[in-house]
Order: C-alpha cells, then sequence, then structure tokens
C-alpha cells in the first residue's frame, strides 16, 4: 500500500472511530432580512435531524435584537424538537430588566441560558454589569442551567491569561454548567488552556467552538477584533482562492474535521459549531465525523 493509501485509510478509520461518540450543538443569529431569515430556518430543519444537544440563538449588541432572538427561540419551541437556548447580555441593561426576561423565559419553557457581557457600546464609560452578575441574577429567579463564553487565547479586554482565567472561576462559582469557547484553530492553545482551567479548579467542561471558515478575509476582520490568532498554514491555504468557493468549503471542511479528530483523541466529546445561518458545510462536516441524521418516524 502507498503512503498516500495508508494515509486515507488512516483517516477513514480515525472518522470510523468517532462514529456515535461525538455530541453537536449548533449556534444561529437573528437574521436582517427575509431572504437571510428563510436561509435561517432551512439550516434549523435541516441540522434538527441531527439530534444536537441544544441550538443557541445569539444576541445582538446593547439589546439590539432582543426581540428577534426571543422570536426565533419561540418559533424553535414551537416547530421543531431542538433544545431552543437563548444568549443574554447584560450590557446597558438593569437589573429589573434581566430578570423580567428571565422569567419570561423560563414561563415560556426555556431552562437554559447562555449569560454573557456583551459588547460594550463604544461611548459606555462603566460597565455596571458583568457575566457572573447575570448569572446570579439568573439562578435567583429560577434554576437555570447556564453555559458562559471561555477565551483560549485569552479575551481581548483582558489585561492578562491570569486575569482572564480567574473571572471564567468567578463565572463557574456562581452557577455555569459548561463553558464554550471562542473559536480558535491553534488546537494546542486549547489544549493547553483547558489544562489550566483543570489547575485552577475549574472543573466544569470547557466545550470547543469549531468555525469552519469559508470567507478568509472576514476571517481575519473577526480574529483582528477577538484575538483569535490565524495560524501561518491557514493563509497559504487560502490564498488565491478569492473567487473559488468550492475548494474554500473543502478546506473549511477539512480543518474543522482535524480540528475535532484532534481533540476526540484528547477525550473531547462536545462540539460547539459556529454556523452563521448556514447548514451545508456544517452538516457535511458532522456527516463526516459519524455524528447519524435520525429518521423521522411516519
Amino acid at each position: 500500500m502507498g503512503f498516500h493509501a495508508q494515509q486515507v485509510e488512516s483517516l477513514n478509520q480515525n472518522l470510523f472511530e468517532l462514529a456515535g461518540k461525538v455530541n453537536v450543538s449548533f449556534e444561529f443569529f437573528p437574521p436582517n432580512t427575509s431572504e437571510m431569515e428563510k436561509t435561517l430556518w432551512q439550516s434549523v430543519k435541516r441540522l434538527e435531524g441531527l439530534a444536537p444537544k441544544f441550538v443557541s440563538v445569539t444576541y445582538g449588541a446593547n439589546n439590539s435584537t432582543r426581540e428577534r432572538t426571543h422570536r426565533i427561540i419561540s418559533r424553535i419551541q414551537r416547530e421543531t424538537n431542538l433544545v431552543a437556548v437563548p444568549h443574554l447580555t447584560c450590557v446597558g441593561t438593569c437589573e429589573s430588566e434581566l430578570r423580567k426576561v428571565a422569567q419570561m423565559y423560563w414561563d415560556e419553557g426555556v431552562r437554559h441560558i447562555v449569560a454573557l457581557r456583551g459588547d460594550l457600546p463604544n461611548n459606555e464609560p462603566t460597565q455596571k454589569f458583568y457575566a457572573v452578575d447575570l448569572i446570579n441574577i439568573l439562578k435567583s429567579v429560577a434554576d437555570f442551567e447556564i453555559s458562559v463564553a471561555a477565551y483560549p487565547e485569552v479575551h481581548p479586554e483582558a489585561p492578562s491569561a491570569q486575569f482572564d482565567l480567574l473571572n471564567l472561576k468567578r463565572k463557574v462559582d456562581a452557577g455555569a454548567n459548561r463553558a464554550i469557547s471562542q473559536f480558535f484553530f491553534d488546537t494546542e492553545s486549547y489544549l493547553r488552556y483547558r489544562d489550566r482551567c483543570l489547575a485552577s479548579g475549574i472543573e466544569v467542561e470547557i466545550v470547543p467552538g469549531i468555525l469552519p471558515v469559508t470567507n478568509f478575509n472576514q476571517l481575519l476582520k473577526f480574529s483582528a477584533m477577538t484575538n483569535v490568532s490565524v495560524p501561518k498554514w491557514m493563509h497559504q491555504l487560502y490564498q488565491g482562492l478569492d473567487n473559488d468557493p468550492m475548494t474554500r468549503n473543502l478546506i473549511a471542511a477539512n480543518i474543522a474535521i482535524e480540528q475535532v479528530k484532534v481533540l476526540a483523541k484528547e477525550g473531547i466529546r462536545d462540539f460547539h459549531f459556529y454556523t452563521l445561518n448556514r447548514s451545508d458545510l456544517t452538516y457535511a462536516i458532522c456527516h463526516s465525523l459519524g455524528v447519524v441524521e435520525m429518521k423521522k418516524a411516519g
């Protein structure tokens, strides 16, 4: 057997060994147009068949998408069998309003919330509430399951990696059940971060956030804002592909699959996919990883 054939056989064997052992969740965002809304619901319906542990819906800066987030969560609950998880931020919102929103979600059957501080407005001099305060408010309203954000390469506003780690510990101590990581491409940075979390007494699951990259130029803008490093090898892989979406998709799928393979060997079983409201690539990746579509009865 030639070297290339051995590589292919090894890849197939690794993927076969993952079948049925990988759990996924998906993130969506509130669309701005009717066409984007149509794409969102097509994606929700297609990915529903993969039986994710939950699907989350983001929340715009300064409460800018609160009503749309709520509307999408309500429709997911009505029309699908998915566990719908809203993001909730506390920037620019008073405690009484946060309690009101939390109670509304609980009354509607929502039991899981992603609790975040949110992005600060440009002219915001100080911030009254932080994610740990939001967790305390949520827990005082009802016994929500709570996910929070984690930053393997350090939050861009954190003065140090240790400060950022202690902030995550405060969120966990306040009642967070899991952390979902910012997307990353340096797998070693995630594994080192996980080890540091354990050494600091943070024992909740740190779910890796996986972002399949189809628009590399957009990624560079995102990464600059979020303090995510983009390895040199990624620059080389995407070079010259601005007008070649098919090849970009193949590369994106390969990178994501390789990330999951490596992390699964390290004992990780849950993965959170940032779908950007599009299902085809995420579905293909999950299918390749052995996440089997559940056939509907009838």
